[in-house]
């Protein structure tokens, strides 16, 4: 399949309506909001999985880690399956995720966002073959 592009007086497609014949053919809405929700469940128990944290120190006093932030990941979908949102709903997960002066980063939203990233571009370029 070929898709040409030409700048002469403006903007024209030469092989747009052959990509958009085999985009109609190989897939449909629900084959892309499948992929997206799939993807996003993915992402949340990933994050899920990073958010093992140490602990920390108030002054003297050890604080155990309470597992509120794993807990609080949420999934959310948006525009009609389009969008998927995840993220921890606890104030604190950004000292979590970057550190502070006096505390160390534990990052769990990066990586676990990385790894989902590459498979989500593959499961949607999959789509369109």
């Amino acid at each position: 399949m070929l898709v040409k592009l030409m700048v002469r007086d403006g903007l024209t497609f030469k092989g747009i309506v052959n990509l958009e014949q085999k985009l109609q053919k190989n897939t449909t809405m629900n084959d892309v909001k499948d992929v997206v929700k799939l993807n996003t469940s993915e992402l949340q128990t990933g994050m899920q999985r990073k958010a093992s944290f140490k602990g920390h120190w108030e002054g003297k006093k050890f604080i155990k880690p309470t597992g509120a932030t794993k807990r609080s990941i949420t999934l959310e979908m948006k525009k009609g399956g389009l969008v998927g949102v995840v993220a921890p709903q606890t104030h604190y997960s950004p000292y979590l995720e970057y550190g502070t002066r006096f505390m160390t980063a534990q990052p769990f939203v990066k990586p676990a966002f990385f790894v989902q990233k590459h498979k989500f571009i593959k499961d949607l370029s999959r789509l369109v073959r």
